[in-house]
């Protein structure tokens, strides 16, 4: 009875892996497919990879300046309000 079990829960574990890899298979995108949504990336245009680093320095100037002071930004701009 116990090796029964053992093959019935085996065989079920073996079918839902196996419906698993088989609904992966078929949602992934094929190669074509994953070629042109590599090109379309943001990454892809210079121009738009470009305004993605400025902006990422203006980004890291604002942190870097919040950083080094002391006055609380988050309750307003100035220095602490009394």
């Amino acid at each position: 009875m116990s090796a029964l079990r053992t093959l019935l829960s085996s065989g079920v574990m073996v079918a839902v892996l196996g419906l698993g890899y088989g609904m992966w298979a078929i949602i992934s995108p094929g190669e074509d497919r994953r070629r042109e949504l590599i090109k379309n990336l943001p990454e892809a245009n210079p121009m738009r990879m470009e305004e993605t680093r400025k902006r990422n320095a203006l980004v890291m100037q604002a942190l870097k300046e919040a950083a080094e002071t002391d006055d609380n930004i988050a309750q307003g701009y100035g220095g602490s309000r009394k």
